[in-house]
């Protein structure tokens, strides 16, 4: 029997998320991705697969997370994106991505 790593299990979630759901270029993917170190969005068009526009932070916690949200709505309001499938990347939907999701929610973003 094998161990799987923690990254090897995330890998597996997002693989089993990214089947269920895929960006277009009227409502495209915004693909939320954790390091150690910060945190990056990029709004996707699965379709033409082609990033239309992405933002990072230079830190890792829920301050920053809030603001990038906010920066990353921001981003892609300048782009004409108002409609986006949200796509956690098989990280746990706690404090910070979900502050992110909420300030990108208040910024005028629909999920």
């Amino acid at each position: 029997m094998s161990m799987l790593t923690k990254k090897q299990m995330r890998i597996r979630r997002h693989y089993r998320v990214r089947n269920k759901l895929a960006g277009t270029a009227a409502r495209p993917r915004m693909a939320v991705y954790r390091s150690n170190k910060r945190f990056e969005v990029q709004f996707i068009d699965d379709d033409a697969r082609i990033t239309i526009a992405g933002v990072s932070s230079l830190e890792k916690n829920q301050a920053a997370a809030k603001a990038l949200g906010a920066k990353a709505a921001e981003a892609a309001k300048a782009k004409g994106i108002e409609h986006v499938v949200f796509d956690r990347g098989g990280f746990a939907f706690g404090q910070n991505l979900k502050a992110l999701a909420d300030s990108a929610r208040e910024a005028g973003l629909k999920f």
